[in-house]
Order: structure tokens, then C-alpha cells, then sequence
């Protein structure tokens, strides 16, 4: 199983920046963007990945995982 997994990946819409913007809240933000959605997961997917590999490279830690928490649910019932 990938590490990578492990981590929410958000990709959203800016209107600031008038394209899609990627990040990964525990490891990074704003790591990459694009005016294709798919695109631009599909680098962040990537950048994660290097992040990880960056982090076992240099012997830090890694932060704490985001999966499994169901923060989708959870937005959803604070909207």
C-alpha cells in the first residue's frame, strides 16, 4: 500500500488565481495547480509521494494521517 494513501488530497477551484489549485493539508499547501482538474490530482498525487519519500530521506517523522477521519461526513454536517 502506498503511504501517499494516507493523506486527503484537496483540489479546489480558485477564483483568485482563475484555476485549480492542489494541496495536502498535513504535508503541504498550494503544491501545484492548473486549469485541468484531473491534471492537477494527478501531480498532487505525485508531489505527495516525493514529499514522503523527502521526508524517510532526510529521517524526519511524518505528520500525522488524515485518512480514515471521514472529514467529508463531517463537513458536511457543519454546513
Amino acid at each position: 500500500m502506498n503511504g501517499s494513501i494516507r493523506y486527503v488530497k484537496i483540489v479546489e477551484w480558485s477564483e483568485e488565481d482563475q484555476c485549480f489549485v492542489g494541496s495536502c493539508p498535513e504535508l503541504f499547501y498550494g503544491g501545484c495547480h492548473g486549469g485541468d482538474e484531473k491534471q492537477v490530482f494527478a501531480e498532487l498525487c505525485d508531489i505527495v509521494e516525493e514529499t514522503i519519500e523527502l521526508y524517510k530521506t532526510d529521517g524526519k517523522p511524518l505528520p500525522a494521517t488524515t485518512a480514515g477521519k471521514d472529514y467529508a461526513n463531517k463537513m458536511l454536517s457543519v454546513a
